[in-house]
């Protein structure tokens, strides 16, 4: 028998542990496990390089509960170890650094400490977070049958206990006795969810109890000549040793894909527009599957969908730093033994590697679409409405993405024809410049709200285009800083003709100066002053006599205020004008109304114009109504 203490020089490194170690207890499952895998694999090399010459027989990891002795135990038949080998790894943490360790930690931040716990093999020692006690039985593969294996044993102080056992087989026993406040990992359905969280696509098969299947009785038929089943019991294995990504891209059918995308996201039926496989061994190894998943409104809008994996451990979905953050709307699975982490694999450390990885990932999206956008362009334009949000996000986010997309970034007007940057540049140039000589690009969010607009402008033939995405008014902005020769407006934030702003499109006012002054003056005593200014333009007589506008930069900027949850812009009472076209005879005629008869019509005018863009609600909408069947 041999007793000690663990090699730290410390009253007690387990409280350390206990507290910076995992920001999870529940991680401790996926360490033990992928020790036990890890002790596997290596048993499968050492048989491959002619090393180990004896049977490698049944090598399922298997995890058992026994609530009686409240145990949880993980039992592998990998390499296992000899004494010599127990001591040198379980009994001195982290060797000679174990010191330095407990000095680095006494005078760092969490933060700090967790980085500094990523120099040290503390993996097996989160099993005390929820334990009690541990004990580790294990042997040896180069131990003969006949020989003893050892049982180490310890209660979470830095004493332990290790005597020899007897043990028939090679590999590792981990037996937990799992401490009273951590009860709920002796329940059978706790660890199920934990080993099909972190375990689900690990290389060895993992064993947790039996399940019911039925299969066929061979020879044996009903009446109407199916085979009969019985039921038998069988091990249940939890994972799947060869997930997809694993895979050549090229032996993959599309429906592998999609349904690969399910068992990923059991609970999302809809199936993703397109994938992208990922899988490079240099400068880096990385495999994966991304996926581009339907994003119909702005509450679908999320990110950490994509898990990261680490030699098919799963480590987290929160994959900041790794990718770019308007690639964290993709939803699949990185796998990559080069990212760098801490013990607990819970935090990214930030390095010249994940930096390149990041770019490979962009590089490799921006390069599947512009395949598919050369490929197929009718249907990509089909697929535009779903995509479009994150090749926005990219174009606003990430300068370097933005210049690949800008081979394949679409507008859509409201005719439902798609164009290119290019392609609508060249539409409009000829049409749509103002007297600085400045693109400018007509749009409307709302085809049904704008309708009047829409046509007033198309009738002055100028197209307009539809923009009613989540993302579409940062991206106007970035197109506009980034061209700079160019300017988006929306159709109803001006009268058409001041929008464009060509030098000699106004027509000759056919009111005065003071008639104008005394119109306003009328119209200011019957509108909410509050929200409404009244200006004037002098279009066509055909032209409709009042239109409501909103100030562009001062409604886009609540846009995105709104967007980004902030409320400096949000909170901000909304504010409009009136603009009254004094060459329209409804408008021009005031001037001969009596006080009365003005006073009516401007109520009128005030309301449709309201009306028109949906700003007429309430009580102002009830008397409006009133009034109009009154004169029925």
């Amino acid at each position: 028998m041999q007793t000690g203490s663990i090699g730290v020089k410390t009253e007690n490194i387990f409280p350390v542990i206990k507290k910076f170690l995992y920001s999870e207890n529940e991680i401790f499952l996926r360490e033990i496990v992928s020790n036990a895998v890890d002790a596997t694999n290596k048993l499968k090399t050492l048989a491959s390089a002619g090393e180990f010459k004896g049977e490698l027989g049944d090598l399922t990891i298997k995890v058992e509960i026994d609530k009686q002795k409240k145990t949880l135990t993980i039992r592998d038949n990998g390499i296992g170890m000899t004494s010599e080998e127990v001591d040198k790894y379980i009994n001195q943490i982290a060797f000679s650094g174990a010191t330095e360790f407990v000095e680095k930690f006494k005078t760092q931040t969490e933060a700090e400490a967790a980085n500094i716990i990523g120099h040290f093999g503390l993996g097996f020692y989160s099993s005390f977070m929820v334990s009690n006690k541990v004990a580790l039985i294990t042997k040896s593969f180069r131990q003969a049958d006949d020989e003893k294996g050892v049982i180490w044993e310890c209660d979470g102080s830095p004493e332990y206990t290790m005597n020899e056992i007897a043990k028939g087989t090679r590999g590792t026993d981990v037996i937990l006795y799992i401490a009273d406040d951590c009860a709920d990992f002796l329940e059978e359905s706790k660890i199920r969810e934990l080993l099909n969280k972190y375990c689900k696509f690990l290389s060895v098969p993992i064993q947790f109890g039996m399940k019911t299947v039925n299969e066929p009785i061979e020879g044996e038929t009903d009446e109407n000549g199916n085979p009969k089943t019985k039921s038998v019991e069988k091990p249940w294995i939890i994972n799947d040793v060869a997930p997809l990504w694993k895979k050549s891209p090229s032996s993959i059918e599309d429906k592998e894909y999609d349904d690969f995308y399910h068992v990923l996201y059991p609970m999302n039926f809809e199936t993703p527009l397109f994938h992208i496989h990922l899988n490079v061994d240099y400068p880096f190894n990385l495999t994966g599957i991304l996926y581009f998943p339907k994003i119909k409104n702005r509450y679908e809008f999320q990110r950490n969908k994509i898990q990261l994996y680490c030699n098919e451990v799963f480590v987290t979905d929160s994959v900041e730093g790794i990718l770019p953050e308007f690639l964290s709307m993709l939803h699949g699975v990185i796998d990559s033994p080069d990212i760098p982490l801490n013990v607990s694999r819970s935090f990214l450390q930030n390095d010249q590697n994940v930096k390149k990885i990041s770019g490979y990932i962009t590089k490799k999206v921006a390069e599947k679409l512009e395949e598919l956008f050369k490929k197929d362009r009718a249907e990509y334009e089909k697929k535009w409405d779903d995509i479009s949000v994150f090749i926005q996000y990219g174009m606003i986010a990430d300068p370097k993405f933005f210049e690949r997309a800008e081979k394949f970034m679409l507008f859509k007007d409201t005719e439902g024809k798609y164009y290119t940057i290019e392609e609508y540049k060249k539409l409009i140039e000829e049409n749509q410049k103002n007297k600085d000589n400045k693109l400018v690009y007509l749009y409307a969010t709302d085809a049904d709200e704008q309708y009047n607009n829409i046509e007033n402008a198309k009738n002055k033939g100028y197209n307009v285009l539809l923009m009613d995405g989540i993302l579409d008014s940062h991206l106007m902005s970035t197109l506009e800083q980034k061209f700079g020769d160019c300017s988006f407006a929306r159709v109803d934030s001006a009268s058409i003709d001041k929008l464009i702003d060509k030098e000699g499109d106004a027509k000759e006012s056919k009111l005065s100066d003071e008639q104008k002054e005394n119109i306003k003056k009328a119209f200011e005593e019957v509108i909410d002053k509050t929200t409404y200014n009244v200006e004037f333009s002098s279009l066509g007589e055909d032209d409709d006599p009042v239109e409501v506008i909103q100030n562009e930069w001062m409604r886009r900027m609540k846009e995105m205020s709104a967007m980004n949850g902030m409320s400096m812009w949000g909170t901000m009472p909304d504010s409009y004008t009136l603009m009254l076209n004094v060459n329209n005879p409804v408008v021009a005629g005031l001037v001969d109304k009596s006080e009365e008869e003005q006073k009516n019509i401007i109520k009128n005018l005030y309301d449709l114009a309201r009306l028109s863009k949906n700003l007429l609600k309430g009580k102002d909408l009830s008397e409006f109504v009133k009034r109009e069947f009154r004169k029925n």
